[in-house]
């Protein structure tokens, strides 16, 4: 399994990320944004309080992305087109 090892909340409710492979995807979250627990995740201040957390992305109040979801159905972007990730 890949493991997130740094992200990067965006504006627009997107995450970049790094993989422990080396890849770089980026993930939408907007579809996650009405259903239960992520409802929070709605305001945008809270959104950028993303960090890594046990090889996944978590926010303070615990909401969480399995890691295979967010490799699996995140897009490929390429290193020169990814913006810096602080680790």
């Amino acid at each position: 399994m890949n493991k997130v090892v740094a992200v990067k909340a965006n504006d627009d409710y997107s995450l970049s990320l790094k993989f422990s492979d080396g890849s770089f995807r980026r993930f939408d979250v907007k579809p996650y944004l009405d259903l239960g627990v992520f409802q929070e995740l709605k305001n945008l201040d809270y959104f950028k309080l993303a960090r890594v957390a046990f090889g996944t992305v978590q926010w303070p109040n615990e909401q969480d992305i399995s890691p295979d979801t967010l490799y699996i159905d995140g897009v490929i972007v390429s290193e020169s087109g990814q913006e810096k990730i602080a680790a």
